[in-house]
């Protein structure tokens, strides 16, 4: 048996090297090193508190969530997505039934059945999307308490999934058009932009009540209320020309009401009403930057009280 001539040397610790133990011990002569929290959430004024490049960098979770949030809503149904597309198919049924044949609502000379179905579109979305948004940081109490990540990114993918629902629905739409001899038109690519100012007013709202929802826990109560009642003072189940014009600039503040004509100008190839639309874009900017402001100023809060 042979031993080795030189025994390696006990290297003594250095200061680079030293980490103090969880037991809050330290090693002899050497000043204990603070640790500094790695992420330190704080609200800000400016553009740059909002750190949209964060944002960009968590875009997988953004998506990941939207995946998640469309499987467990369809879970162990037997029809599966097809309720993204019977939900406002049988609501455009009994509207059309109602308003169209029973009160006599008009449409302004368009059929009413596609009429009341391209108000749904956007209302159905918007309704969910909010709906959805406001409940997903309560929902996701588990996930915030335990990680950091940007908490935006949660209401973000709720209003995302019900975009998913939202196309599904869409291809209705097509169809009745085609029923209902209306072609293609160059008209129809103002949807896009109203697709965007229409998600955007989603995310805004939605961003906003699911900050409040957290400290509040009202507002899960009183909002599915406020939206129905919303419903009726935008109009899906009648055009803007029904309510006297004395009382329509009131209507206007309602940013749904451009949307909603302009989906309807867009599919029936009718002149848009282009205040309506730069009234509507107004106060859903508006209304998108009051909500990430408030909503960041409250964001470091939420770890502590939901």
């Amino acid at each position: 048996m042979t031993f080795a001539e030189n025994p390696p040397a006990f290297e003594e610790p250095t200061v680079n090297d030293y980490r103090p133990s969880s037991q809050g011990g330290g090693a002899p002569g050497h000043s204990e090193i603070p640790q500094r929290p790695l992420v330190v959430i704080k609200s800000g004024r400016r553009w740059t508190s909002l750190n949209l490049r964060e944002l960009w960098a968590h875009r997988d979770l953004f998506y990941f969530l939207i995946w998640r949030d469309v499987k467990v809503r369809y879970k162990q149904t037997v029809l599966g997505v097809m309720w993204a597309i019977l939900q406002p198919l049988l609501t455009m049924m009994i509207f059309t039934f109602l308003f169209g044949h029973l009160a006599r609502v008009p449409s302004d000379g368009m059929p009413y059945p596609i009429f009341v179905f391209a108000g749904l579109l956007p209302w159905n979305f918007f309704a969910a999307a909010v709906d959805n948004s406001s409940n997903s940081l309560v929902g996701n109490s588990a996930l915030i308490t335990k990680v950091y990540f940007p908490r935006l990114v949660i209401p973000s993918a709720a209003v995302g999934a019900a975009l998913v629902d939202f196309g599904i629905a869409f291809v209705i739409l097509f169809f009745m058009g085609v029923h209902y001899n209306i072609g293609l038109s160059v008209g129809m690519l103002m949807l896009i932009p109203l697709i965007v100012q229409m998600t955007l007013f989603a995310v805004g709202i939605g961003i906003r009540m699911s900050a409040l929802n957290v400290k509040y826990r009202d507002v899960r109560h009183a909002l599915p209320f406020l939206i129905n009642v919303w419903m009726y003072a935008t109009p899906v189940i009648y055009p803007v020309s029904f309510i006297p014009d004395r009382l329509r600039w009131i209507l206007v503040l309602n940013p749904l009401v451009g949307i909603i004509e302009g989906f309807r100008s867009a599919i029936f190839n009718r002149p848009f009403v282009w205040s309506h639309l730069v009234t509507s874009f107004v106060i859903v900017i508006a209304v998108l930057l009051y909500s990430l402001y408030s909503f960041r100023s409250m964001e470091k809060s939420f770890a502590d009280i939901i």
